[in-house]
Parts: C-alpha cells; structure tokens; sequence
C-alpha cells in the first residue's frame, strides 16, 4: 500500500481543533514523518468577517508568533517534523491583504479554502435549503470561479477540500465534467497543488474531497495531489491516514511533498 509520509493540513486550539502536542504525538504514533499545522485563519476587512472572527476565534493573524513558540516547544519533544503553517480563507477581493500577511508571516507554507457562498459557510445546508435549484447552481458556478481564481492566485502551495460544497447536500451533484476541466487547467499551470482530503469521508458525508469523478478529471490534466487528513482531534488522524492512502492506491499515483 502507498506510504503516507506527511499530513499537510491540521488543526490546533488556534483554530477550531485540539492541543498542539496530542496532535503531534498522534501524528508520530501513526507513523508520520511530518506534520502541518494549518489554523483556520482570515484577513478580510469585511466587517461580516470581522464579526465572525470575533464570536469563532479565528485569531491566527494575530497569534501566529506564539502558536509559532509553541511548535518550536513541540518540536524538541517528538521525532517528527511539524510545520508552522496556516489555512486561509480565500475571497478574490482579498487577495492584496492575504499576500501582506503571507508575506510578513512566512509560514512553512500555505494552505488556501474557499468557504463561503452568498456570504455564508458552505456548511450551512439551512441556509441554502429554500433556494431554487438553478440559484444553488449558479453559487456552486461562483465556487469554481473562485476556486480558479485561487489557483491562480500563486499565493498558496495548497488548495485544500477543492469540492467542499459537496460535504452539503443542497449542492451535491450540482458540479459539472466543465467545472472539473476548467480547474484541472488552472492547477495544471500553477504551483498550487490540490490535496486529496479525507476531512468527512470516514463520517458523515462518506466521501473524500475532491469527488471521484473530479480527482478522475484532474489525473487526466497530470495535477499531482498532497495529503490532508483535516484532523480537529488527535484521534481522527490515524485512520484517516490509512484511508487516504487507500486512495492514493486506488488511482495508482504517490502523493506528492510541498516542504
């Protein structure tokens, strides 16, 4: 089976996940050789985000250099390496403000999302549910438009979750071979590398990010992949580590490294 040897995208009490050092140890106990640490983080100045980063915490723009501290603590402590690095909400207004803070923070590197339609987290299925099905169409059109436009961006080394309207069920289905052909050209011209992601296939959802169709599309193009178990907890790590590498295996390609 494909060895997996790095997860690039985690989560730590910076964001929304769990302590530094049972991330890490969990790591090394499923036989990693390093892992990324990616808080969720936004700089927009809008004041719908500004608001949200008030009432969510998602606060890494100002408490990267002490997060930064505690993963030169963490890595004295475990045979592993662990990389400083963060995942940032990515809207194309935004793009002036994301390269000043990439730029004065030097992350190990760069995850980019996009996370929000219509103003509102992708999650929310409530939300999106009264919509008719041609204006939830035309946001899942707005998604890609997005998406590519954060691939070409250069801004990042990764694109995480590329689908992940998909994990909501009012979007689900909604993507077309169009909208995989038009992304797989953009990573096909960028350094960007999308991830194959394991954040709800072993949970609710059951699939893994992007879409088999959509990861068939990208192979076609020759886009390479990474690894992101997107763990919150110490524990969902290890198996989703032998998950993605069944993936891997399934379509006969080696993840690729970004550090």
């Amino acid at each position: 089976m494909t060895r997996i040897a790095h997860d690039y995208h985690t989560h730590s009490t910076y964001s929304d996940g769990s302590f530094l050092w049972s991330m890490v140890g969990a790591a090394a106990d499923a036989g990693l050789e390093g892992i990324g640490i990616t808080d969720h983080c936004n700089v927009s100045d809008s004041d719908d985000h500004r608001r949200r980063k008030k009432v969510m915490g998602f606060n890494l723009d100002s408490t990267y250099e002490r997060r930064r501290e505690g993963i030169e603590e963490i890595r004295d402590q475990f045979d592993i390496d662990v990389y400083d690095a963060v995942e940032l909400d990515y809207e194309p207004d935004d793009e002036a403000a994301i390269r000043a803070f990439l730029d004065e923070a030097a992350f190990d590197y760069a995850v980019g999302s996009v996370h929000y339609l219509d103003g509102v987290n992708v999650h929310f299925g409530s939300y999106y549910a009264d919509m008719p099905r041609e204006e939830r169409r035309a946001l899942v059109d707005r998604y890609f438009e997005k998406l590519v436009a954060l691939v070409e961006s250069e801004l990042f080394e990764i694109a995480a979750h590329p689908d992940l309207f998909e994990r909501t069920a009012e979007f689900r289905g909604l993507a077309s071979d169009d909208h995989y052909h038009e992304v797989a050209e953009a990573f096909r011209s960028s350094r960007t590398v999308p991830e194959l992601n394991a954040g709800r296939a072993l949970d609710d959802y059951g699939e893994f990010h992007p879409a088999p169709r959509f990861v068939e599309v990208l192979l076609e193009h020759d886009v390479a992949f990474t690894v992101g178990t997107d763990s919150h907890e110490p524990e969902a790590i290890g198996p989703r580590v032998e998950a993605i590498a069944e993936q891997f295996e399934r379509y006969g390609i080696e993840p690729v490294q970004v550090v």
